[in-house]
């Protein structure tokens, strides 16, 4: 019962391996995965956090401020008693302070520090999503290139059952002494060429494969597969969008269009906490102490009671007015003046640039659904060409260069179709991402 048990055990063990060994994943935990294994995107991530610790400082300084403190000095030769005079003597004495301080007035520097780095970790987060949105576009590229390699390896696994069913039925037919011996040499060429291309088809598909693990950052990808509906479904899930509601859509909600909105709001603030230092700055403080102080060769009152005696409160108000600091303020405030215009100009670089992608997408786009309507319809003539080559052949009207020619027309046909109705996913996945 015990080794049944075991056996058990291990069947099931292998089954659950072979089935983790077999596993294929979809287009979203492609993009699942990668998300989360991405290196960069934690990077950003731990930037992101900096940036908001930075917003809750710029918060946190508004709060009053306090400290406290304790200093203990000795004093050996003459030294000053209590009675403010001096003696040849030792002496020793401790202080105890604590106080604290609060600005009230700063011509609003702080309230500029705070909009500034609220707008600085808003951008941070923003160049977050942008990371995600790149990572998914690299996935996205990576899996439709994958499945495009696999459909062109079914297309030369085709033509070798195409080519071998050929070859099997003039095989019978030099047997039978209908056909000529040489006929069969250049099947077999025909097939040994068809072969290699199939070859060269499944290291394209492992190739494609194994770049899609590495964006992902797989750590094992021996056994990695995906797995999709086909091209056409995912073509009639998408819709053909224009360009120019692409780009109206993208101006309002794509993160690094979001992203120069908030480091041009961030520089704005900034030349207002320039500007802020022209004004005088008012703060307020308290401060409470005591003390202990002790000479040699005398009576001294005890510990606690001149720290009960010696007790001294104050408190008062502090005011500076800049009148002169060699320019520092001036030039601050023109370089933060500089800097909105370089913000500026980067953001307009970023609409460029994003309307240009746009722009190539949607023309790559329709050029894709062009080529693809026109590859569909070349795939029936190149058929019917093949058919008629092939009765013409079996007839003995035509010879097999005639027939070779016409399959390996209809082959590049396949091939030109399905790489255009690939493409045409890809760019219509473009649109989508660039809109969003």
């Amino acid at each position: 019962m015990h080794i049944r048990t075991i056996i058990i055990a291990l069947f099931f063990s292998a089954s659950l391996f072979q089935a983790a060994a077999q596993q294929k994943y979809t287009l979203l935990e492609c993009i699942d995965i990668a998300l989360e294994n991405n290196r960069n995107i934690k990077q950003q991530e731990i930037g992101r956090q900096q940036r908001e610790i930075a917003y809750s400082q710029a918060r946190a300084d508004l709060l009053p401020n306090l400290n406290a403190s304790a200093g203990q000095n000795f004093v050996f030769g003459r030294s000053i008693g209590l009675d403010n005079v001096y003696e040849n003597t030792n002496s020793s004495q401790t202080s105890f302070s604590i106080g604290g301080d609060i600005t009230l007035f700063d011509g609003l520097r702080m309230k500029h520090n705070i909009d500034a780095r609220k707008a600085d970790m808003q951008a941070s987060e923003a160049d977050l999503e942008k990371m995600r949105d790149d990572v998914v576009m690299s996935v996205s590229t990576a899996f439709l290139q994958a499945l495009l390699n696999r459909e062109l390896l079914q297309i030369a696994e085709n033509q070798i059952e195409t080519t071998q069913a050929n070859l099997q039925r003039r095989s019978e037919l030099v047997k039978s002494g209908k056909m000529a011996q040489g006929e069969l040499y250049e099947l077999e060429a025909q097939l040994a060429k068809e072969e290699l291309n199939r070859v060269q088809a499944e290291s394209n598909l492992k190739l494609a494969l194994l770049d899609l693990a590495q964006i992902m950052e797989l750590e094992e990808f021996n056994n990695f597969d995906i797995t999709a509906p086909p091209a056409e479904t995912l073509i009639n899930e998408a819709t053909l969008l224009q360009s120019e509601a692409v780009y109206e859509s993208a101006l309002v909600n794509r993160p690094e269009i979001r992203g120069m909105r908030y480091r041009l709001e961030s520089s704005e603030k900034e030349l207002l906490m320039a500007k802020a230092q022209y004004y005088p700055s008012l703060s307020f403080g308290v401060n409470m102490g005591t003390g202990y102080y002790r000479m040699s060769g005398r009576d001294n009152t005890s510990f606690s009671s001149q720290l009960r005696n010696n007790m001294s409160n104050s408190l008062g108000f502090s005011l500076r007015i800049p009148i002169f600091n060699r320019f520092q303020i001036r030039n601050s405030v023109h370089s933060a003046e500089l800097a909105i215009a370089n913000t500026q100009l980067e953001m307009d670089k970023t609409k460029v640039e994003l309307r240009k992608r746009i722009e190539q997408a949607y023309y790559n786009a329709t050029g894709a659904k062009s080529r693809w309507d026109a590859a569909r319809k070349s795939i029936e003539a190149s058929r019917e060409s093949y058919r008629f080559a092939e009765e013409k052949y079996e007839s003995g009207r035509a010879n097999s260069y005639e027939l070779f020619l016409a399959k390996n027309n209809l082959t590049q046909v396949l091939g030109e179709e399905a790489q255009a109705k690939y493409e045409y996913a890809f760019r219509l996945k473009i649109l989508e991402l660039l809109k969003d």
